[in-house]
């Protein structure tokens, strides 16, 4: 453990160091960040949160309502917008 953190190793062997609890390698999770599309434009919390939703699609997205949505852990109000816009640029929107 440093001042700053605790030491990890993840399973690529990435080193770095949270001060959370959360298991999340930063460079894998900046690896694994889609270069274009819906999800390029989120934070990887909220990336994680539709993925564990089994949203990958805006198609997906549009099944469920805001307040779903909001919901979901890891997910912020920020992103809502982000998410409408993508949303009406497809002429699709949320549900409700």
């Amino acid at each position: 453990m440093t001042s700053d953190g605790n030491v990890r190793v993840c399973e690529n062997g990435h080193i770095y160091v949270k001060k959370s609890d959360c298991p999340t390698c930063p460079r894998c999770e900046e690896e694994r960040k889609p270069d274009s599309g819906f999800l390029s434009i989120l934070s990887s919390p909220a990336r994680r949160a539709l993925g564990n939703n089994g949203i990958t699609t805006l198609e997906e997205l549009a099944g469920f309502s805001e307040k779903e949505i909001l919901a979901f852990h890891g997910m912020g109000p920020s992103s809502i917008p982000k998410l409408r816009k993508a949303l009406g640029e497809k002429g699709l929107a949320f549900k409700g």
